[in-house]
Order: structure tokens, then sequence, then C-alpha cells
């Protein structure tokens, strides 16, 4: 059995470059069968995601979108439904205090199998302005620059 078994179905590349990551949790998420066959087969998408305190304390997911269970019958899944996240209370307590504060918002990164199980990274995140999206996407020119520098001296 191997040791580091996580398999990672869909991936939010568009959140680390329009928000400000401050801290990931990792949760559960409640899913029925034909939903867990489609994420098998790679079948979801995380682009317009976002998760959301409800009134009752509970995460929840909206706008993830797993596509239908090909070989699903009348009881298939709706692509778009909403999915509760399972979190301990004492993080749900402390996403409420977070989120309440101006600018914070809850935006899952990362779907992925962790010994069998479907996970959901989700971040506390900020939103970027359009100067600091330049600045990051110069930072990383910069950097790719020299290290291609580099490894030309080396040479």
């Amino acid at each position: 059995m191997e040791k580091n078994s996580v398999k990672v179905i869909a991936e939010n590349r568009k959140a680390r470059h329009d928000y400000t990551i401050h801290e990931t949790y990792e949760t559960g998420i409640v899913l029925t069968g034909t939903e867990v066959k489609s994420l098998r087969a790679g079948k979801a998408n995380l682009k317009d995601a976002y998760a959301a305190i409800t009134k009752t304390a509970e995460v929840y997911l909206y706008n993830l979108h797993i596509s239908e269970y090909d070989h699903g019958n009348i009881f298939n899944h709706d692509p778009r439904r909403d999915r509760k996240l399972l979190m301990h209370k004492k993080e749900i307590q402390k996403l409420i205090g977070k989120t309440k504060e101006k600018g914070f918002t809850l935006v899952p990164l990362q779907l992925y199998f962790s010994h069998g199980l479907v996970k959901c990274k989700l971040a506390l995140a900020t939103g970027k302005k359009l100067y600091d999206k330049r600045r990051d996407m110069a930072a990383r020119s910069a950097k790719r620059e020299i290290d291609r520098a580099m490894k030309e001296r080396s040479r």
C-alpha cells in the first residue's frame, strides 16, 4: 500500500491568481454514489465554486459542477447541487469569525481522493487587486529570468 495515496481530481488554478491565500483547511464532502463515480472518472469543475457558512453553522459548497454519471439511471444527481462540507465545530466557529471580517471569503482549491475518501482543500482568502496580480506576474517573470541566467552560467 502506498504511503501517500492522494489523487487530485480537480484543481482551481485561477484561485491562486485571483486571491491571496491566508489559511487552508482539509474538509470532507457529502456526496451521493453517482457523484463519486463521476469523480473517479475525473469529471469535476471547480471554476466558479465557492463556499459559504449557513445560519445553522454549516459549511456548504456552491456551484461545484460534477457531471452526471454516464451509466447512471433516473437516480442520477443534479450536477450543480449544493454540497455540505464536513468540518469540526471549532474550525467552523473560527471561520465564522474570519469571514465576518472585511474581504475574507472561502474558496475551494482542490478536490482529491485521500485514502478512498473525497476531500476538498478549502482556503480562507482575500481578493487581489489588479496591481497585486501584475506585481506577482512581474516577480514570477523576474525569478524565471534569474533561474534561466543561473542555469546558463553553470553550463
